[in-house]
């Protein structure tokens, strides 16, 4: 969903669709759900994305305007506050799983967390663009990389997920900064994102970076070193962070320099097969993109458990897998929360789920299918796996899960209750 202050000159499929709908929130939500009806997908779960802008630095009514009548599109139900929206979204037939903002490290403080989860949101993506202090100042961003680095503990110590936007090719770092750089964001505890959106630096008419490129004080990589760059990236992505996409959705003619191909991601690929190297991210692996890229079906299912530091954190990564064939079928990610976490919720020595996610095929709710791995119960065994965890490694009286508004009855039914945003349980 755009907001009104979207880049519209850039019309990409989502701004153009919201140019359509006047920007109005309902008539997006509404238009949207028809036609994917009408191309044959299931709508009884939906996820938002809220992009265009820093939503958080809008003004709060009209932000609360906003989210409610995402809800209220749901729902069908005409809602006088947020509260009430998310109260009717609850129990609506379309399904709200999850919503997403787009924001910055500097709006991304206890204030704006705390807005965000009231209206329901469950991810988090954060412009990021560069871990260099020189870079950051260089390029106007406004906000010290110290300040991305709080943004990401605030945020994870409140459950959110947590979706770093990056810019390799940026003026002044040259092809070794830019590997070091990834390697830095995926090894320093500091950083650890659970994923990224790769966006290589694209010059523009009309942006300060156009005037650089045009006097030949900017130059962009070439095509080859390009994907060359995003092979070494794509390869030291650790197994618990997913790469949502690795080029921006602009069309090839508004761009005067930078990716000169609509299929990096697939000619990094490429690249890595000729270098022997894999990305092993969670998109690539997931049980879904394994059948049909690869024809191939998970054959002996196991409990995978990955434990790493990031942010003040104990992270575990639980995961069912079928290791020989690095098939990724569904995931779980656990927190035991830093002793700085503002929630009252969480405070005292609380666990939190920040993710549970099933993949493959779309199963309607209460439906099941036995050809495909949703509903056949991978969510429930990584829960029990999660509670224990909590319960006999962190030492926490209570569980806490970040919840998709409309998926909050599973959690009732498995002996959880509404706490705040929250859905929480007591461990015994």
């Amino acid at each position: 969903m755009s907001t009104y202050q979207f880049y519209r000159k850039y019309m990409c499929p989502t701004s153009m669709r919201a140019i359509r709908a006047r920007y109005d929130p309902y008539l997006q939500t509404r238009h949207r759900i028809e036609q994917l009806k009408q191309l044959g997908h299931s709508v009884d779960k939906v996820e938002f994305i809220v992009m265009g802008g820093t939503f958080m630095a809008l003004p709060e009514e009209y932000r609360d305007y906003f989210i409610r009548n995402l809800h209220d599109a749901l729902s069908g139900h005409t809602s006088n506050n947020i509260y009430e929206a998310v109260k009717y979204s609850e129990r609506s037939l379309t399904k709200c799983i999850g919503i997403t903002i787009e924001t910055r490290p500097d709006y991304c403080m206890k204030r704006h967390l705390s807005d965000m989860l009231t209206y329901g949101c469950t991810r988090l993506e954060i412009g990021v663009q560069s871990v260099y202090e020189d870079v950051a100042r260089d390029t106007n961003r406004g906000h010290t990389v110290k300040a991305v680095c709080e943004s990401f503990h605030l945020a994870k110590d409140s459950g959110f997920k947590v979706v770093a936007h990056m810019m390799p090719d940026l003026p002044n770092v040259g092809l070794e900064r830019d590997i070091e750089q990834f390697t830095e964001f995926f090894e320093n505890p500091a950083f650890r994102p659970d994923g990224l959106k790769l966006y290589p630096t694209l010059v523009i008419r009309g942006t300060g970076l156009y005037e650089l490129w045009k006097s030949g004080r900017y130059k962009s990589y070439s095509p080859s070193d390009l994907i060359e760059l995003v092979a070494r990236i794509l390869a030291l992505v650790p197994p618990w962070t997913r790469v949502y996409r690795v080029q921006r959705d602009i069309p090839m003619p508004l761009v005067s320099s930078g990716v000169e191909h609509g299929n990096l991601r697939e000619l990094a690929f490429a690249r890595m097969k000729d270098l022997g190297i894999q990305c092993r991210d969670v998109r690539t692996r997931e049980v879904g993109i394994q059948e049909i890229h690869h024809k191939v079906r998970p054959y002996q299912v196991e409990l995978v458990r990955r434990d790493y530091v990031a942010n003040g954190g104990w992270e575990t990564f639980l995961s069912y897998e079928d290791p020989d064939q690095d098939i990724l079928i569904g995931l779980l990610r656990l927190r035991k929360c830093s002793e700085e976490t503002f929630r009252f919720e969480l405070g005292g020595g609380v666990s939190i789920v920040r993710e549970l996610h099933v993949y493959g095929s779309v199963v309607p709710v209460s439906s099941r299918d036995p050809t495909k791995f949703q509903h056949q119960g991978f969510g429930m065994l990584l829960m029990e796996e999660a509670e224990r965890i909590a319960r006999e490694e962190h030492g926490s009286g209570k569980i806490a899960v970040i919840s998709g508004v409309g998926t909050r009855n599973y959690y009732r039914k498995i002996g959880y209750r509404l706490q705040g945003p929250y859905m929480v349980k007591m461990l015994k």
